[in-house]
């Protein structure tokens, strides 16, 4: 399975790198040189891919180099092309999940009565947010932390939100 991990920012310098917005946990993981990414907005001649070929941090930045990239116009074509790596199905680690794995499930509070349903995560920089949708309609952004969400289950298709009051009920 494919999964967005980053965002091609601006070119940097003059050699083809290029600033990527990260949306993956494990960036030492996804970007390694060899590294295969593919993006469906990608000229014919790429066929779909880009290979990593330099993987460098600048000032906090992570910078990237590509096969075939090899000047600042190239890499300032790149400009905006969402990449995406495969990834197994399952995470492999306890308490971690794929926003896949989120959406989807219905929300219920400790006693089991249904509070709505995951309608997406958000990735801000503090913390991700489960969005979700109550029964009328009306969405409520929850932290995606074990105080607030202490039991997800995929498997049974539900999560469990704690709601100290106004989190999700008004």
């Amino acid at each position: 399975m494919r999964l967005v991990v980053a965002r091609v920012g601006r070119a940097h310098g003059l050699r083809g790198e290029v600033t990527v917005e990260l949306r993956t946990d494990s960036p030492a993981e996804r970007f390694v040189p060899g590294a295969r990414l593919y993006a469906d907005a990608l000229p014919a001649s790429r066929q779909g891919s880009l290979v990593v070929a330099t993987v460098r941090d600048h000032n906090g930045v992570l910078l990237l180099g590509f096969e075939g990239v090899g000047d600042r116009s190239a890499a300032e074509a790149l400009r905006g092309t969402v990449l995406q790596a495969d990834v197994p199905d399952e995470s492999g680690e306890d308490e971690a999940w794929y926003d896949h794995q989120l959406v989807g499930l219905a929300v219920l509070d400790p006693a089991g009565e249904q509070l709505g349903e995951v309608v997406a995560v958000e990735h801000p920089p503090a913390q991700d947010l489960l969005v979700i949708r109550r029964p009328d309609g009306v969405r409520r952004w929850v932290p995606f932390v074990t105080a607030l969400v202490p039991h997800v289950d995929p498997s049974a298709g539900h999560l469990v939100v704690v709601d100290p009051g106004g989190l999700i009920e008004d």
